[in-house]
């Protein structure tokens, strides 16, 4: 921590105090002072083009900018004098030059910046008589338009896509009044299509293609929800009108992601309307699936699984959650599994060893040292083992260019495939394939041994060295690490704690609450928290409060319960907001016909949902309330923003199933009727989930560390096959993906499929 004193310094009359190297535009701003500016931007390099934030400071022999001019000690500041107002006022004019006067029309109406700075300061009146420059408007993708007559030169776009985004999709061309931005293919873009460059742009220069000319920013309702795609848990603020999604952003800057967005996140919201939606229950009759009513649905499927269970058993029943359903909804589908039928045969689609990391890791002697999202825009060093977070992780992908940029931090990574965070790496060692693992044992451990045979001995010495100067030192891994894997990351933590050095770790799974259905036991040998299936204490503790007595025995696998299907051993399967058919290795050309009954909730027709006995419309995580864990373990609330007519809720279905169920002597029905009550009773019996409600209410991310003891660190039993990344990239996201038609339409998501 710094030593050197705070730089005082008076500012319109008030005296305060800030950190040294703080620009003036800062202080006042953290001071409830404005500063008006359209060229500076939190986290970007400093432009100085604008020239509206010009202050007045004493002794000074001309107007200074606030957003270069660093607060010095005994300085005196002014940013309301009158030659400070008129400068601006000039400044404006010259702006208005041959900017179109046509708020009307213009998507930024009532969010421009421009706009509200004219009504402060602008005048009335232009003293310029000549016609204004005028060129067309361009579309540079079905997603980014650009209007060039309306841009102000402020360069917040190509900074942000060039050291935000690293991918310098943008520049500027020619010069003068001519001047204008350029994407890098001439006339389109080839990028990410993050849309970031539209949600920073003062103006509106640049507006987006899902929604322009759609609505004003008066006749829409805001909705701060959790961004549904990846594990990261962006904040996301969609914009509602007449129960339809017409924008997604996060302009309030709510949660840890700030305003950033990836393109699934800013536009991959389209799904909600789809005119593939499932909207009515249907059932499978003379081979056909055929519409039915809810009463009629929820009926027949919890009699064919009551009767199955008669005839051959509860462990003949299998479960398979989804990892997009909230924290609630999963706890509920594992009581069920467990309380109503009485099996553990329950999984869900696993693309990270979230129960090794936490199993073997969180009882080591280093304390359990996780990361947070937000521990990554200043972490001093990452080491990156086998994830490529530009594509399946863009906001750790963000936060680590933003640690390089703003920090001077160290990125030491090892992948077996190309990055572009190959280029802000200090170190950076391709790999075969799959070795990721044995190569940072082999670099990590005492051993100087090289079973890898990729690095010399200087090669390997130079990563040692390298890693071991590191006094705070982050660990981000993908599926890559799973299992036995752990086990040498605790002694890594112990040896380097013995040291006085600190070590994190983050697994980086995939979809938006992988980790939060872990944490909720959809796990065939895991409790809610963790606790493992042979816990008597922990199958009391849940089973009094479910009302049932627990089986000890381990369920089986999401692989292991398909198979069991197609031998016939599996007699009916129940499955949540998931599409194992197109996604495991399974006929996806027919269901197996020894299985008695398939149950699918989906939002989709999906590969799954055609082959199923009974299908139940579910809402999207947009349309219900519930919470969600991000990958780094973060508890967020996701707010319902529209709704779907027809469609319900997984938490109203998988409640209503309960009720069906024990009326056929399976079970208690569950009582639960909101998300916040079950939420409650999470809080107080899933182990690290005893978190604020009010942190969440206020918008806050608000942490859920579950600890379990490592017993020796004897590394997790995780099946062979169990974890299966999604391999998505920026452009997809599993089966929802190919809902998202905005993105699907873009050229780029074509070479990312």
């Amino acid at each position: 921590m710094s030593t050197t004193p705070d730089v005082t310094f008076t500012i319109d009359d008030h005296r305060i105090s800030v950190p040294p190297g703080t620009l003036v535009i800062e202080a006042a701003r953290r001071n409830g002072i404005g500063i008006p500016s359209f060229c500076y931007y939190p986290g970007l390099a400093l432009q100085a083009a604008c020239r509206m934030c010009l202050v007045e400071v004493e002794k000074a022999p001309k107007l200074q900018t606030a957003c270069t001019l660093v607060a010095a000690k005994d300085m005196v500041v002014r940013t309301g004098s009158p030659q400070v107002h008129q400068a601006r006022k000039n400044m404006l004019e010259f702006l208005l030059t041959n900017h179109p006067l046509d708020c009307p029309v213009c998507d930024k109406g009532g969010e421009c910046e421009l706009q509200d700075m004219t009504f402060r300061y602008g005048a009335d009146r232009s003293r310029f008589a000549e016609e204004k420059l005028h060129t067309p408007e361009v579309k540079w993708s079905n997603l980014v338009y650009y209007d060039a007559p309306r841009c102000i030169l402020c360069f917040r776009c190509v900074r942000v896509c060039d050291e935000g985004m690293g991918v310098k999709a943008l520049g500027v061309g020619q010069r003068g009044a001519l001047s204008v931005i350029i994407p890098n293919q001439e006339d389109h873009l080839d990028c990410v299509e993050c849309g970031n460059c539209i949600d920073i742009c003062p103006v509106g220069a640049l507006t987006s293609g899902t929604y322009r000319y759609q609505t004003r920013p008066w006749e829409m309702e805001y909705v701060s929800t959790v961004c549904t795609h990846c594990s990261n848990g962006c904040k996301t603020t969609l914009s509602v009108r007449n129960q339809q999604i017409v924008r997604a952003n996060n302009r309030d800057l709510s949660g840890f992601n700030g305003d950033f967005l990836c393109v699934k996140g800013r536009f991959g919201f389209d799904f909600t309307h789809h005119p593939e939606r499932l909207r009515q229950p249907l059932i499978r009759r003379g081979g056909q699936l055929t519409p039915a009513s809810w009463e009629e649905a929820m009926e027949h499927a919890a009699a064919r699984l009551a009767a199955v269970r008669a005839e051959s058993g509860a462990d003949a029943i299998g479960f398979l959650g989804s990892n997009r359903t909230t924290n609630e909804e999963n706890y509920l589908l594992g009581r069920i599994a467990r309380a109503s039928i009485g099996t553990n045969n329950i999984d869900h689609h696993r693309t990270a060893d979230y129960a090794g990391m936490i199993t073997t890791l969180a009882g080591a002697a280093a304390g359990g040292i996780f990361a947070r999202m937000s521990d990554l825009a200043s972490a001093p060093a990452f080491l990156l083992v086998g994830n490529d977070p530009s594509e399946q992780n863009p906001l750790v992908a963000w936060q680590i260019r933003a640690a390089i940029r703003h920090h001077g931090s160290r990125l030491y990574a090892i992948n077996s495939r190309e990055s572009s965070l190959r280029q802000n790496a200090a170190l950076w060692l391709q790999t075969a394939p799959d070795r990721e693992a044995a190569v940072v044992e082999a670099l990590i451990t005492a051993d100087i041994a090289n079973p890898t045979g990729v690095l010399s001995a200087a090669q390997i010495q130079e990563w040692r060295d390298a890693i071991s100067a590191e006094n705070d030192l982050i660990l981000l891994f993908g599926q890559i690490l799973q299992g036995s894997s752990f086990a040498f990351l605790a002694h890594l933590a112990e040896r380097r704690a013995a040291s006085g050095q600190r070590t994190r770790f983050m697994a980086l799974g995939d979809y938006s609450n992988s980790r939060g259905a872990a944490d909720m036991g959809l796990l065939p040998d895991r409790l809610p928290g963790y606790a493992s299936i042979d816990n008597a204490a922990a199958r009391n503790l849940f089973g009094q409060l479910w009302g049932a007595t627990l089986s000890a025995k381990p369920g089986l696998d999401a692989r292991q319960m398909l198979q069991a299907a197609a031998t016939g051993a599996m007699k009916a399967l129940w499955v949540v907001g998931s599409n194992p058919a197109q996604r495991l290795e399974t006929s996806a050309a027919q269901r197996p016909a020894k299985l008695d009954l398939l149950v699918v909730q989906d939002l989709f027709l999906t590969e799954t949902a055609r082959m199923a006995d009974v299908v139940l419309p579910a809402l999207s995580a947009y349309e219900k309330d519930g919470t969600v864990t991000n990958t780094a373990g973060e508890v967020q609330l996701a707010r319902k923003a529209a709704d779907c007519m027809g469609a319900r809720s997984d938490f109203d279905i998988l409640r209503i199933l309960s009720h069906q169920l024990a009326r056929h002597g399976c079970g208690q029905p569950i009582r639960l009727r909101t998300p916040e009550a079950a939420f409650d009773e999470i809080r107080h019996h899933v182990a690290g989930y005893d978190v604020s409600w009010a942190g969440m209410l206020a918008g806050g991310a608000e942490w859920a560390r579950p600890s379990v003891a490592a017993n020796g660190h004897a590394p997790y039993d995780v099946p062979a096959g169990a974890i299966v990344p999604a391999k998505d990239s920026q452009f997809t996201s599993g089966t929802l993906g190919r809902y998202c038609t905005m993105i699907r339409s873009l050229h780029e998501a074509e070479s990312h499929s």
